[in-house]
This record gives C-alpha cells, structure tokens and sequence, in this order.
C-alpha cells in the first residue's frame, strides 16, 4: 500500500489527493493490467519469430538430385512475372521465361539456383533465385510380385529392403522369400539384377545386405 500511494503521488505530480480520490486513483492502479505498464518495454525489442522460420522454408535441400515428373517453385525475388510453379518434363526440362528450356535432371536446387541466375544476369542486374522442390515424384521405386500391395511408393526417406516389404504390406503366404531380387537401372542404362535373400535379412545374418534403394529400384517377389 505504501508502495503505491508513493506511485500515486508522483503520478500526481506531488499533490496529495483527499481520501476518497486517493483510494480511487490507487484502485485503478491496482486494475491496471501488468502488460500495459510495460507494454513500451516489450514492444522495443523487434520480433524474430518468423524470419528463422521463413527462412527454412526456402532453404533447398541441397543433396536432393532433382529428376523427371518433380515440381519446382522457382522464385525470383521482386520479379513475380518470372517466377513459376514448373513440371520436370519427362526429357528432363523445364521452360522459364528469359531463360527458356534448361535441362535440370541431374542438378540438386542449389545448382540450379545457380544457373537460372547466370542466365537472368543478361536481363536483370542482381538476380535473386530460390528453387524449392514441391512434389518429389521422381524418387519412386516399386515393389511387385507376392506381396500384399504391390505398387510404385515415393521415398520420404532412405529405404531399405526390409523398409519397401513393409510398406507393401508384407510377403503373401507363398512368396518365395529367399529368391527375392531388386532390377536397377545404371545411369549409362544398364540393367543390374541383385540377389536378395529376405530370409537372411530377417535373421540379421552378417553376410545378408538389407539394400538401400535408388530412384525407381524394382524389388520383386517371385
């Protein structure tokens, strides 16, 4: 109470108030939500809540290799009419403005990054490019024959042998488990048969190899 009947009286510049005034002004006081008193200290410090978030949002994975059938959003900043939301052609292209087709399979964001803003540079002085990939739908693989749900499934993350059985809903009953192989497609496009004995990798045997799959690895099940 001392505490603020001093507060009340500098407030008041000095005056001393009769009783029933002074017993007014100090329960106003007492009402006065805390965060109105500092509310000029909190609101100095700038808020930077949002920046870190936005940005990890545009920040590229710069690992991912971008392939056929992925979608792009492609930004440059302050240029709105050039940036755009674009399909990886099944060539392996996309089409922007002034810069027109460019082959992009093969290049992680960064990279392409790079190289939108090496061709812009003959129109704009400083270009600013962000590549963000939308929709991963080139890192596939499949997984066919005796299982329970075979189809093609899009990598979220590594994925092993073990992992695609999984996700396929498991061998059926008579699957041939011990004659299971993935068909991979080289870069150079040869084709590559690998022996999986899904038996061992169950059992942990140390010579069992539980794979991690590539972009369209074929596991099947005969």
């Amino acid at each position: 109470m001392t505490i603020r009947f001093r507060l009340c009286v500098d407030f008041l510049g000095g005056r001393l108030l009769s009783a029933p005034l002074l017993c007014f002004a100090i329960a106003a006081y007492a009402q006065t939500p805390a965060q109105t008193l500092t509310g000029n200290i909190s609101n100095s410090q700038p808020s930077t809540a949002g920046t870190t978030e936005s940005r990890l949002v545009s920040s590229p994975d710069k690992d991912y290799v971008i392939g056929s059938d992925d979608v792009l959003a492609v930004d440059v900043w302050h240029e709105h009419d050039l940036s755009r939301v674009v399909p990886v052609r099944p060539d392996g292209k996309i089409s922007l403005p002034l810069v027109g087709e460019l082959h992009v399979a093969g290049l992680t964001p960064w990279q392409l990054q790079d190289a939108i803003a090496q061709h812009l540079k003959e129109y704009l002085e400083h270009p600013q490019v962000t590549v963000i990939v939308q929709e991963t739908k080139s890192q596939r693989f499949n997984v066919v024959g005796e299982v329970q749900h075979p189809g093609s499934f899009e990598f979220g993350h590594p994925v092993t042998i073990l992992d695609a059985v999984a996700l396929a809903g498991g061998l059926r009953d008579f699957a041939k488990s011990k004659k299971m192989y993935v068909i991979r497609i080289e870069a150079n496009g040869a084709r590559e048969k690998i022996p999986v004995n899904y038996d061992n990798l169950l059992k942990d045997k140390p010579a069992a190899q539980n794979i991690v799959l590539r972009s369209h690895d074929t596991v099947v099940v005969p």
